[in-house]
């Protein structure tokens, strides 16, 4: 892992650059950290990648944020500073991590050539029975989200395994943050401010960010493609990672 140094704090981040193309910059959904990226910056047929963990998450120094926009703008902060360092110029973000994506998109200086939008969507409202039983009962949240066709559809014991790991280690109270923050997200009257080119990606049985959010950022980002990733929920890119791979080696190389 390597780390860069900003506004007070420090980043992690891995980078592999196996492949061609301009560097992917990879960013985890709530709870989640670089590992979820295994497949992708793992991917020796893939562009050159770079996965972060952001702030309170995995390796990097943690923030003191409110939910919503405070914390939407650290976590923006924390990409740019890795695109910063290592050329990154292309953001591929799942859930929460499609909703940083898209809030640097607009609100950072940042010089993009595309984005990735997986399993995510312009508004990206949860559940209030699910933001009282993290407070409740942690455990018990996180073992929810692992049955089938939630993050994954046909749960396989290793992915499983490591899905609920990395939530219980990055814990409660970084977890409700993230989630509270992707409630408070909302951006559909700001997609046509976004002219890079996008791929939404899809699991076809996520209920989580269902087809239809990413159908949406197909109809009113300005230049966006569309594709649903079959036979996965909430998580393609560790389900699904071959066809994942292949989607996003076709928009990009």
């Amino acid at each position: 892992m390597e780390t860069v140094t900003h506004d007070g704090r420090e980043t992690a981040y891995r980078t592999t650059d196996f492949g061609d193309g301009p560097t992917v910059c990879y960013v985890h959904g709530a709870g989640g950290s670089h590992e979820v990226w295994v497949e992708q910056y793992g991917d020796r047929e893939g562009p050159p990648a770079v996965a972060v963990d952001l702030s309170g998450h995995g390796d990097s120094e943690d923030i003191d944020t409110a939910p919503g926009t405070e914390t939407l703008d650290a976590y923006a902060d924390d990409v740019v500073a890795v695109c910063e360092a290592t050329g990154a110029t292309v953001l591929c973000g799942n859930s929460m991590g499609g909703a940083v994506s898209l809030w640097v998109a607009l609100e950072r200086d940042l010089e993009l050539d595309a984005l990735v939008l997986s399993d995510t969507g312009a508004k990206l409202g949860v559940d209030e029975g699910f933001l009282e039983a993290l407070a409740r009962n942690y455990e018990s949240a996180v073992a929810s989200l692992h049955v089938p066709d939630t993050l994954f559809h046909d749960p396989e014991d290793d992915l499983v395994e490591v899905s609920k790991r990395g939530l219980l280690s990055t814990g409660q109270a970084v977890t409700t943050r993230d989630f509270e923050t992707c409630d408070a997200f909302d951006v559909r009257d700001r997609l046509g401010e976004i002219e890079v080119p996008a791929l939404a990606l899809c699991g076809e049985h996520d209920p989580l960010t269902p087809p239809s959010f990413s159908e949406y950022l197909e109809a009113e980002l300005p230049n966006c493609e569309y594709e649903l990733i079959e036979d996965a929920a909430h998580m393609p890119m560790l389900e699904r990672p071959e066809r994942f791979n292949d989607a996003v080696r076709s928009f990009l190389l």
